[in-house]
């Protein structure tokens, strides 16, 4: 019978041992190796280069592409930026930040041992490396330039309880403010060579984004316009014109269009329009499939909003009116959804319904028991908020366009959690909506 290890940091009068389930790291102290000045070099250099800098620019676009990362990974980074506050957090998130980096640059390169190249008296890691030095040089002077995080300019070592002489482990005494727990885990996640540290830290980057101070005073002055405009809409029409003009004239408009539609989703379940079903939680972009146990990217589960019981899925398909891969897709899906009642398509633009088409969704309805929908936007718009007379076509109109800003704006994460960079749509939707409303 094995015997479950107890995790234990043992301290030696020239090495720490850490030993954990996943195994044992030894971690000598001294001079720096050989091997760790290489890699300290290669590490520097390419900080020095722009590393950061390139990073964090591309991570303003909506069509970065983040990477692959677990949902643990992600609530993990979640509740490390959401720990932030004016008082407390922001040290930890801003070394984070850097370790992510040095191990993005150099995955061989240990990011528990924050101090090398003592000299004399000094206290080193032979492994380890200057984190201090590195987070003040090229660290801290990035995440200043761009407003993600508010920290002292001589950087996040000024917290004194991220300097002590032990490895970063979850066995790391030090009492730190803020969520000290995920960040560690998520450091032992990067050291076991379970998180991939580049897809990490543009997650990570793409959080701060969506959540510094410039992006929330752009939320605000959004959704004041939003809100303007729909006090002025005065039909459940030209709030589709708005909502399908503003998506197809800004980037990455097809997961605007998933948007849109989960909003207006949100609008009808406020108002009971799901017969005890539940909205489930806006998926992530390209997680609409089997892996994921999705159907479509907007479903209505039974039980609760977190269920892969589906009883309804729509799939946002911009700028693809033919289908027949999407369908033959469905197919697929459906053989592990047998209890779904509905499972529809919704296109931008007019549905390219050729006899192919017909006759398949007709084969697929008959195997499976299901209805199979597909319609243009505008339609589907017309056809959902019929399912609701608690309120009227004009108030859904202006409630629709309200949510959506909210959830572009991080305002409804509970059911839209958006963790693409969303700063761009958000300057784009306060410009639109201070343009004069078209008729």
């Amino acid at each position: 019978m094995m015997h479950k290890i107890i995790p234990r940091l043992e301290v030696y009068l020239d090495c720490s041992v850490l030993v954990q389930d996943e195994g044992t790291q030894t971690f000598k102290e001294g001079h720096p190796t050989i091997a760790a000045e290489r890699r300290l070099g290669r590490i520097r250099s390419a900080l020095d280069g722009g590393f950061l800098d390139k990073l964090v620019n591309d991570c303003r676009s909506p069509e970065i592409s983040i990477g692959s990362l677990d949902k643990e990974a992600v609530r993990l980074m979640t509740q490390l930026v959401d720990s932030v506050t004016s008082e407390v957090g922001r040290a930890i998130v801003g070394l984070a930040v850097l370790q992510l980096a040095i191990k993005a640059i150099c995955p061989e390169q240990s990011i528990r041992l924050h101090k090398g190249g003592g000299r004399g008296e000094n206290f080193s890691w032979q492994d380890g490396l200057p984190m201090r030095v590195l987070d003040k040089e090229f660290n801290t002077p990035v995440l200043r330039r761009y407003d993600l995080l508010k920290l002292n300019a001589d950087g996040v070592f000024m917290t004194r309880s991220l300097a002590e002489n032990y490895p970063y482990s979850q066995l790391y005494k030090a009492a730190s403010r803020g969520a000290k727990t995920e960040w560690l885990a998520i450091v032992d996640l990067a050291e076991f060579g379970k998180l991939d540290p580049t897809a990490a830290l543009k997650q990570l980057i793409v959080m701060l984004f969506n959540r510094s101070d410039t992006f929330k005073k752009d939320c605000v002055l959004a959704i004041e316009a939003v809100k303007s405009v729909a006090k002025k809409i005065d039909s459940l029409a030209r709030a589709t014109k708005f909502i399908r003009t503003f998506v197809d004239s800004s980037t990455y408009a097809a997961r605007l269009f998933e948007i849109a539609m989960h909003s207006l989703f949100q609008v009808l379940e406020d108002h009971g329009s799901f017969d005890g079903g539940f909205l489930k939680k806006l998926s992530q972009m390209r997680s609409a499939n089997k892996k994921h146990g999705n159907i479509g990217d907007i479903e209505i589960s039974v039980g609760t909003s977190d269920s892969l019981h589906i009883l309804e899925s729509w799939d946002a398909k911009y700028g693809k009116p033919y289908l027949r891969d999407e369908i033959e897709e469905l197919h697929e899906k459906l053989q592990e959804h047998p209890e779904t009642k509905l499972a529809g398509f919704v296109v931008d633009v007019n549905p390219n319904l050729k006899p192919e088409i017909l006759k398949r969704v007709e084969e697929l309805e008959q195997n499976h028991n299901v209805e199979i929908k597909i319609y243009e936007f505008s339609d589907w718009v017309k056809k959902q908020s019929r399912r609701t007379s608690s309120i009227s076509e004009k108030q859904i109109a202006s409630l629709w366009l309200i949510a959506f800003a909210e959830s572009l704006c991080q305002f409804r994460r509970e059911r839209a959690p958006i963790d693409e960079p969303a700063d761009s749509w958000v300057r784009e939707l306060r410009a639109f909506a201070e343009k004069p409303l078209s008729k």
